[in-house]
């Protein structure tokens, strides 16, 4: 069976086709396109079957947005998502449309042990319910439920719950953040725009001086990997204290999503951040926070954790949607 898998985002749309081979995934052909170059998706698709020459029996998208009743209005693009016009054009009797992070969630069952990296190994169960916490451009969480054969995932908007400090200086970025945007969501501080915000706020409060060339490099492009690169250099003790707390509340709310979907199964770290602050990760901060529930304490430190490094996850989570 020919699949046509692809992952959606505002910045790019990654496409392939894939075979599948004694139950494992073969990768026939794979393009990356600028999303934004394009007026609609069906451009991208239209343009990538007709590179390879391939026609597929089933196609799957993973999208960052809501879908509702197979439809999506991208929220950092301005296209209109229908799956049942998406199958039309391409001739399918069906063309699947699921959000991004469900498709992540789909795609951990693709993965191979190299693809993960272990904070916590705990006592997993296999059946259990597993939960992705992804940080990148925001923050997506969505759990999946074991079905019998296989998990699962349903989709959740938990990223956008409302932000709960733990200690008085993440009250004080709360207090602060309050000001600026009137409500505050986890993802206002757990993204890279977060990330930002938490620096942001440490520079008003004078946590330390700024240094001139980190200052000099936020105003060339895009500032969360300037203040994570200082952070990890050392170069930095602004940096490194606005990833330090990112870091902590991240594992905080890491330890929410394993107490509200009981995921006893693991919680898997998903996004672009995870993997370029692994350092960071390994330290003892962030399991502390994620382990810190009180009385469930111990549950916790039973709870594996994960951080997916493989960045096709969502791509072959969508070719593992196709197939359900």
């Amino acid at each position: 069976m020919l699949i046509l898998a692809g992952d959606v985002g505002g910045t790019s749309t990654r496409l392939a086709f894939f075979r599948v081979k004694d139950g494992a995934l073969l990768a026939l052909a794979e393009s990356h396109y600028p999303s934004a170059q394009y007026q609609t998706l069906y451009q991208i698709v239209a343009r990538f079957t007709a590179e390879h020459r391939l026609t597929p029996e089933r196609a799957c998208f993973g999208i960052a947005g809501p879908i509702l009743e197979g439809t999506v209005e991208t929220p950092n693009l301005p296209w209109h998502i229908d799956g049942a016009l998406l199958a039309r054009e391409l001739g399918l009797p069906r063309v699947l449309l699921v959000n991004d992070l469900a498709a992540n969630t789909y795609g951990i069952a693709a993965l191979k042990e190299e693809d993960l990296l272990v904070l916590n190994p705990g006592n997993p169960d296999p059946t259990g319910t597993i939960a992705v916490v992804s940080a990148g451009t925001g923050l997506g969480e969505s759990l999946a439920y074991w079905d019998g054969q296989r998990h699962r995932p349903l989709p959740s908007e938990a990223g956008h719950a409302d932000f709960a400090p733990r200690s008085d200086e993440e009250a004080e970025l709360l207090h602060y953040l309050t000001g600026e945007f009137g409500r505050v969501s986890y993802e206002r501080v757990i993204s890279g725009p977060g990330l930002v915000n938490i620096y942001r706020f440490l520079c008003e409060r004078r946590y330390a001086d700024e240094e001139p060339s980190v200052a000099a490099a936020l105003s060339q492009g895009d500032p969360a990997p300037v203040i994570t690169s200082a952070a990890l250099s050392g170069s930095s003790p602004l940096c490194a204290r606005a990833l330090e707390i990112f870091v902590a509340v991240y594992g905080a709310e890491c330890g929410n999503a394993a107490l509200r979907f009981l995921a006893t199964g693991g919680v898997y770290l998903g996004g672009g951040i995870a993997p370029r602050i692994l350092p960071k990760l390994k330290e003892p901060i962030f399991l502390y926070a994620f382990r810190t529930k009180g009385r469930l304490g111990d549950l916790l430190a039973t709870i594996p954790v994960k951080v997916i490094l493989n960045d096709r996850t969502a791509l072959l989570g969508a070719a593992c949607a196709a197939l359900v």
